[in-house]
């Protein structure tokens, strides 16, 4: 899916929600500095809805991850909140995603609530503790953790300075080059 922030960010005309986790690797300073523009401006969870409910997953996406059901379980890990990805997730086919919540008052996003610290990693620690072989891909910071608890893990579409960062994992840039990769894993 495209980047809800960046998506609020061009309808809003507000450059600064352009920041993501490519850009910033502390969630927890992204997070507050997200939510400190949201009082500023007086935008409210609907306005960040009504931009959410105009977004088409990216090309090929879908298509990716219907490929990819078909041959194992999948799951989203996220730093998304509840509630934003309800509209993405029906798109998409209704795939199982663990995600975040919003503290929301008076129709104002007053704050997030983690399910837990790092919960990315510490969900794919859990699935390997179930002797689960996991496959990880993700393209930011905040996925590295994630990667690097995985079996295996992959950079997918992620800026170079954050392939330079962390070479220890493979950069794929494709859909189909992935869908490779994985099918290549789970052959062995």
């Amino acid at each position: 899916m495209p980047e809800i922030w960046i998506a609020v960010a061009e309808k809003t005309g507000i450059p600064e929600l352009r920041l993501t986790t490519r850009d910033i690797p502390d969630y927890d300073l992204l997070m507050k500095g997200r939510l400190k523009i949201l009082a500023e401006h007086k935008l409210g969870i609907r306005d960040i809805q009504e931009v959410i409910g105009t977004l088409q997953p990216l090309p090929g996406g879908k298509e990716f991850l219907d490929e990819l059901r078909s041959i194992t379980q999948v799951i989203i890990l996220s730093d998304t909140f509840e509630e934003f990805a309800q509209p993405l997730m029906k798109q998409l086919g209704w795939p199982t995603l663990l995600c975040h919540r919003l503290e929301i008052k008076d129709g104002n996003v007053v704050n997030y609530k983690l399910r837990i610290s790092e919960q990315k990693r510490e969900a794919v620690k859990a699935l390997r503790a179930m002797n689960y072989f996991v496959i990880s891909a993700g393209d930011s910071f905040n996925d590295t953790a994630m990667l690097a608890a995985a079996n295996v893990g992959y950079l997918f579409r992620s800026p170079k300075a954050i392939q330079q960062q962390f070479p220890q994992f493979q950069p794929v840039e494709e859909y189909k080059d992935l869908l490779a990769k994985v099918r290549e894993q789970l052959a062995a």
